[in-house]
């Protein structure tokens, strides 16, 4: 089947037409071949032949020459467009030349050269597995036996560790063990490092904000260490399509960008692809998973007032209730209809906007149950699918969702659909993945594990349930859907949520503006310090060294002096304690070693979480879900890093609520509109888990409450926050009893849309709101960093401040609904259940602030 047919399944022959708010049809593109370089090896030449590739595409060659001339290089295409040739095809070449060297005259000492290494980076264990598969297939079809290649990672044993010391030509494996085994054991790595010729960085767009901050300093770490054992290596890395490239990699790499080449004209074919953008419908009644969060007689909701009309004015005279009358022919922009002859629309005083007559407020379908039906359906229709979700606890459900609409049409059909996460160990994904490949499983439902280069060819259709945070991920997804030139279908099913809404409704949004840039700062002190650290342990720290690190290195050193973390030596700074420098700190920032999910009567392993989240997914009374099968939570033991669990089949899922407050540690920046201040600085944000709720799937209807007794945790981070002193307030028409709920409505709805700006999602933020902050004096939202020290978001945030609040403004003032709903003002992750919120009173206060936002120099 084709896209179009695909597409008529998932219309259910015009049932679900309406919730299709926009097709959009990309032409396919024809490929550009350019002949072999002279230089590549013959053998594989032959070997990538022998797999069906005659000729290799212009972007491929063009990179490969550039890294073959020992000169950085960052290809940025698009999925599928064969990057790995374009990296493997000068480093392999190289190490065939390097062993053939070795034997040039074996009896004669001073003829020996040392064979060339390679060492591979990626964000995943899987993708590195997946290249060694890759690699092997080559290396056979090529006919050759004298490249050694092999993974090694923190599952590696041993003795296989060991042997790839001591023999691998090509070592495939992720800046965590570079962080924690290879850097810190360096002496045992001499070989490799000695002869490292090449360092392959793949999908190096994955490490954005603090993770990206943090792998930028082990590769710094590694090119100081290579360099001390006199290799300088060349770095090729390969990403997905983003803004400025090379500067992205120039920043990731520590060098200038004009030293990085760029490689950005793709031309590798493309099959023809629908992308469709998708609302789910609205539920009927009251039967809806909000509604029992949704009270008809919502205690914190304003009234919507009209201002009175001037007759001779307006012609358009409201009728009894508020609800304008007949208005003159005219749509303007948006497609509402504004009063005749009035500068004023009939919404909120002040807005210009029109007040829609809603009979109530009906929540939408989730996009998990929606992806869930429609997954069902293209499987049964014979699709090969993948099916993205947000979260892990979202990949659980549309899978055990699926396979109970299958088992409706057919009991052979729901073995075909499995979950895909991170947390299972290992062999599970592998496994999963050979599956998926070989046509065993026709569909999977998988966080963004699978959105990287993972080779899953010959997929019919991608669904991607809820916007996924950044362009450069919508893209990368929807470029699993007709891999290898191949027509595909890709569904994007909006949640309920700010910016979701507006993307679905605004397509040039979503499908025509450029990719973002990759955000991330090493310069960011609660990174780099204890890298600082690591460095020195590895090998004594130079003051000549420092520029490779960055401007704020000396002055971290100098403190890490100062409380005795490092000792200053003429010679430069020294670690002196027992306890291995890489620990300090942890690459992903999960703010600790994942914590171990463990059943309780058999003690096997039956995945991990990060500890930073465990509180509020793992405490006792938690269910925990693990390839469809559910578990309760019995213990949660902090200190060892375990939660103990008993298998039980049960219909309810839980829910953590929490508190947190913020105080304000240092501001950095400041700008004044008017009455206004913006401010972005750094913020200690302390949360702690009070307990959760047992809700009941899948209406949600909240079933019971539970407290909890866990400790607060503490996150120093960045953060923006803006003001509103009383004079902002009263012109806002927010009163003191209105207040809560505006500012929280304002401060969810910001949080929705500030992943437009910045390349995060909401889950890398958190926010506050307060009608007096102990620190400001007065009424004041806070956004800020979900990460140690920040990850570059919030600073975005600040910088674009006026264009961050009107959309955020204009989000919730053309959302239909009466009082606000998750589309606009709620929010998924609320620690306090969505309580307080007004829409109205939200409306008002961004308004009036914007008012006194500076305008733009262009007039």
């Amino acid at each position: 089947m084709g896209p179009g047919e695909l597409l008529d399944v998932l219309l259910a022959g015009g049932r679900r037409a309406e919730r299709a708010t926009h097709v959009r049809h990309l032409p396919a593109r024809e490929g550009v071949r350019a002949d072999w370089p002279a230089w590549a090896d013959a053998d594989l030449v032959r070997g990538y032949r022998a797999l069906g590739v005659e000729r290799p595409w212009a972007h491929q060659v063009e990179a490969a020459e550039s890294v073959r001339s020992g000169r950085h290089t960052v290809l940025a295409t698009s999925t599928g467009s064969g990057k790995s040739l374009a990296f493997w095809l000068p480093a392999l070449s190289a190490v065939r030349a390097g062993a053939a060297g070795t034997v040039l005259d074996p009896g004669r000492i001073e003829s020996a050269r040392r064979r060339p290494t390679v060492l591979y980076l990626s964000p995943t264990k899987a993708l590195a597995a997946d290249q060694l598969a890759g690699l092997h297939r080559l290396l056979q079809a090529a006919g050759t036996t004298d490249v050694r290649v092999a993974t090694c990672d923190g599952d590696t044993g041993r003795d296989e560790r060991r042997w790839v010391r001591e023999h691998a030509d090509v070592v495939l494996t992720n800046p965590d063990f570079l962080h924690f085994a290879l850097l810190p054991q360096h002496r045992t790595w001499a070989r490799v490092l000695s002869s490292l010729a090449y360092v392959v960085v793949d999908e190096c767009h994955a490490f954005r904000g603090v993770f990206g901050a943090h792998v930028g300093l082990v590769l710094r770490r590694l090119r100081r260490l290579a360099a001390a054992y006199g290799a300088s290596p060349t770095v090729v890395m390969a990403s997905a399509t983003t803004a400025d490239p090379a500067a992205s990699a120039g920043r990731l790499l520590g060098v200038d960008p004009a030293e990085v080449h760029a490689v950005t004209a793709d031309a590798s074919p493309a099959g023809r692809k629908t992308v469709v953008l998708w609302q789910p419908p609205e539920l009927p009644g009251s039967d809806g998973p909000w509604a029992s969060l949704l009270p008809a007689d919502d205690p914190w909701a304003t009234v919507l007032t009209v201002p009175a009309p001037d007759p001779t004015t307006d012609p358009a005279v409201p009728e009894p209730g508020g609800v304008p009358g007949p208005p003159e022919p005219g749509p303007d922009v948006d497609g509402a209809t504004p009063a005749a002859g009035s500068g004023e629309g009939t919404g909120p005083l002040g807005t210009g906007e029109q007040l829609v007559a809603v009979p109530q407020d009906r929540p939408r379908r989730t996009a998990t149950a929606e992806v869930a039906e429609l997954l069902a359906d293209l499987v049964t229709a014979g699709a090969r699918t993948l099916a993205f979700t947000r979260s892990r606890r979202g990949a659980e459900s549309v899978a055990t969702t699926t396979r109970a609409h299958l088992a409706e049409v057919d009991a052979t059909l729901p073995s075909l659909v499995s979950s895909y996460r991170g947390g299972y160990l290992p062999e599970e994904r592998r496994a999963l993945e050979q599956a998926i490949r070989s046509g065993h499983l026709r569909a999977l439902a998988t966080t963004n594990a699978l959105e990287l280069g993972v080779d899953i060819s010959g997929l019919d259709a991608v669904l991607i349930a809820g916007w996924p945070g950044t362009r450069v991920s919508l893209w990368q997804q929807a470029g699993r859907a007709g891999r290898a030139g191949a027509d595909g279908l890709v569904v994007l099913v909006a949640r309920e949520d700010p910016l979701d809404t507006f993307l679905v409704h605004h397509p040039e949004a979503a499908l025509d503006a450029p990719v973002e840039a990759t955000v991330f700062d090493p310069q960011n002190p609660y990174v780099l310090a204890p890298h600082l650290c690591a460095a020195a342990a590895e090998q004594p720290l130079r003051a000549d060294e420092l520029d490779l690190f960055g401007p704020r290195a000396a002055e971290l050193l100098a403190e890490l002096t100062e409380r005795g973390i490092l000792r200053r030596r003429p010679s430069g700074w020294y670690w002196t304690h027992a306890e291995p420098a890489s620990r300090m700190t942890d690459l992903r920032g999960a703010g600790g070693q994942p914590v171990r999910v463990v059943e309780t009567a058999t003690g096997r392993l039956l995945g991990t979480v990060d500890a930073a989240s465990a509180d509020a997914t793992v405490h006792p009374g938690a269910v925990y879900v693990h390839l469809g099968a559910t578990f309760v939570v019995d213990e949660l033991h902090l200190e060892d890093g375990v939660a103990l669990a008993t298998r039980r089949d049960v219909d309810f899922g839980t829910w953590a609520r929490w508190v947190s407050s913020t105080e304000i540690v240092e501001v950095q920046r400041e700008v004044a509109w008017g009455p206004v201040t913006w401010s972005f600085g750094q913020v200690d944000v302390t949360t702690q888990v009070l307990g959760y709720q047992r809700k009941r799937l899948p209406d949600l209807q909240v079933l019971s409450s539970h407290e909890l007794d866990l400790p607060p945790r503490t996150l120093r981070t960045a953060a923006v926050w803006w003001t509103a002193p009383p004079e902002v307030l009263a012109e806002a028409g927010v009163t003191l009893e209105v207040a809560p709920g505006a500012l929280h409505a304002a401060e969810h709805a910001s949080i929705g849309l500030l992943p437009l700006l910045a390349t995060c999602d909401r889950w890398d933020l958190g926010g506050l709101s307060t009608v007096v902050h102990a620190d400001t004096g007065v009424a004041t939202v806070f956004v800020h960093d979900g990460h140690p020290g920040g990850a570059g978001f919030a600073e975005r945030g600040f910088e674009l401040g006026t264009t961050w609040l009107r959309a955020t403004r204009d989000a919730v003032a053309a959302c239909p609904c009466g009082t606000g709903c998750p589309a606009c003002v709620q929010s998924p992750k609320c620690g306090n259940g969505n309580e307080p919120l007004d829409k109205a009173g939200a409306l008002r206060l961004l308004t009036t602030v914007l008012g006194h936002a500076p305008q733009p120099a262009n007039g």
